[in-house]
């Protein structure tokens, strides 16, 4: 079935000094395609270790499209792909994963749920294969944590979805503005996507059926420091939450000695006319969302 738009569904990969692992996720993909129906969009976001060369033997196939970016960092890495795609689905994947065969053909079928806006596969680590997780949620410390397999009973609603592996309607994920352009760097681009989707009133689903093995790096190949992701994480409480939780997620950093720095940087980036644009346009408060998913923050 061919869509008037271009395609079934666009697989954006941003990747960033990934050495081989772009290379086995390709072919991992690749190998668990059904159709051609499909487009691959791989960001190579101000690579210099070669990672992206191979695909050099790709150009001449239409299904794969190689950006080149000079470093513009995860969040917008990952909207400069968007912006390309095709596909009335979006499926947001890592540089260093591999997904089982007829992966996207039976991720995409969740969207067969009206009330599915946006969903993630469960993900297990690929040196570690006990350790599954099938979506996230947040602890009292405002951290992202893992929700086990055992609370998880067939397809299920979470609060947060993980940036490995995540698909979205292209046009849900276009109405919300996508990941928060104004993110530097590293760090929270998946969580606020998954917040603010919720309080658009979108709906986010894991489905446990599908099992996708994720490699987690012990060297981050972004040039991170805290003051990055403390960055991220101001930026998302104030485009977000009542000025109390803002208070709360400052105490969080007051051990950063730039804070007040960061947190003048982060109004000086338009944070404030973000706000109120995302006021005006939401169903839900940040209070429902902790309430709902009872989360103590």
């Amino acid at each position: 079935m061919q869509y008037s738009n271009g395609c079934k569904a666009s697989i954006i990969i941003p990747c960033k000094n990934e050495g081989t692992n772009v290379k086995m996720t390709m072919a991992s993909i690749l190998t668990a395609m059904p159709d051609d129906d499909y487009e691959i969009i791989i960001v190579d976001d101000g690579s210099i270790d070669g990672c992206c060369l191979f695909l050099n033997e790709y150009t001449q196939d239409q299904k794969v499209n190689l950006i080149v970016s000079p470093g513009l960092g995860a969040a917008r890495a990952r909207n400069l792909g968007a912006k390309a795609a095709r596909g009335k689905y979006l499926i947001f994947c890592d540089a260093h994963i591999k997904v089982p065969v007829s992966w996207p053909e039976n991720l995409l079928s969740t969207f067969r749920n009206p009330k599915v806006s946006a969903v993630s596969p469960a993900i297990v680590s690929m040196d570690n294969p006990v350790n599954l997780g099938c979506g996230q949620t947040w602890n009292s410390c405002l951290k992202s944590v893992w929700l086990s397999r055992s609370k998880i009973q067939g397809l299920t609603t979470v609060p947060l979805l993980p940036g490995g592996c995540l698909a979205v309607r292209a046009d849900v994920f276009r109405q919300v503005g996508g990941f928060d352009q104004g993110f530097i760097i590293w760090g929270y681009e998946d969580v606020e996507l998954s917040l603010k989707l919720w309080l658009f009133g979108y709906k986010l689903y894991v489905n446990p059926s599908i099992i996708v093995q994720h490699l987690f790096r012990k060297k981050h190949p972004y040039p991170v420091n805290a003051d990055h992701v403390h960055y991220n994480l101001l930026r998302m409480a104030y485009s977000h939450f009542g000025n109390k939780r803002i208070d709360k997620v400052i105490d969080l950093l007051e051990t950063n000695p730039r804070i007040k720095k960061i947190i003048r940087r982060v109004i000086q980036g338009g944070v404030m006319k973000q706000r109120l644009n995302y006021f005006a346009q939401r169903k839900y408060d940040d209070d429902w969302f902790m309430s709902h998913f009872n989360i103590n923050f």
